[in-house]
């Protein structure tokens, strides 16, 4: 082979290189998070906050995870302001979780979010999954917003120890006084004439013994904590 003809196959290996290199190279991309409970708020610092994860969701790696943190956000701004298409919930302070992830093509993503973390006892799971670009960050509005079902319930008493046999016996009967804490995920109280009318949700103890089902028990709102 010529000198020429060397110099031509280096030059065109050099750009192939460098095109491949380009086309290669990773844009950082930012993702917002935020969480909301249905019917609610957002899950913040006050309750642990939401265990947030990025995933791809096609090979399945990590790009980003961490917790959201914040405060819940504007009670009459969310909860009272008339609601437009588009309308965005967050305001200044408003919990969130922010990632900068870099991908080098359209990334199919996959984000989970688990709370409240503060009450893993009742977390649950949320997840969703979008195409993002490279270089086009989703920040705008309340970012990628996931909305989380159910309650956040805490049992009070009886404690986790007792044992019924220990209990003081009335005609062969035993009373068990059952209470519970019970909020929103994003930890707003139920409360009689409330935002959150506790009037207008069913609870219900339901207790199994030996594993079966022993009753369902109405329960009626006592207080305040």
């Amino acid at each position: 082979m010529s000198r020429i003809s060397l110099r031509k196959v280096l030059i065109l290996a050099s750009i192939l290189f460098l095109g491949t290199a380009l086309a290669a190279q990773a844009v950082p991309t930012t993702i917002t998070v935020r969480v909301m409970a249905l019917n609610g708020k957002f899950l913040g610092t006050t309750m642990g906050g939401a265990r947030i994860v990025l995933r791809d969701a096609d090979t399945g790696r990590i790009l980003a995870s961490g917790l959201t943190s914040g405060s819940t956000g504007d009670t009459e701004h969310i909860m009272e302001t008339p609601h437009e298409r588009r309308f965005t919930y967050s305001t200044e302070g408003s919990a969130s979780f922010t990632a900068v992830i870099d991908i080098d093509r359209p990334t199919r993503v996959e984000v989970t979010a688990t709370g409240p973390m503060a009450n893993r006892g009742a977390a649950n799971t949320v997840s969703s999954t979008q195409w993002v670009l490279p270089g086009k960050d989703i920040t705008g509005g309340d970012g990628w917003l996931l909305e989380l079902r159910g309650f956040s319930v805490q049992v009070m008493a009886p404690a986790t120890h007792i044992k019924l046999h220990l209990l003081p016996m009335n005609h062969n009967t035993v009373t068990v006084h059952v209470e519970a804490n019970i909020t929103l995920m994003c930890g707003c109280p139920l409360g009689p004439g409330t935002l959150w009318d506790s009037d207008g949700y069913e609870i219900v103890a339901t207790v199994t013994r030996d594993g079966k089902p022993f009753g369902r028990y109405p329960m009626t709102y006592a207080r305040a904590l």
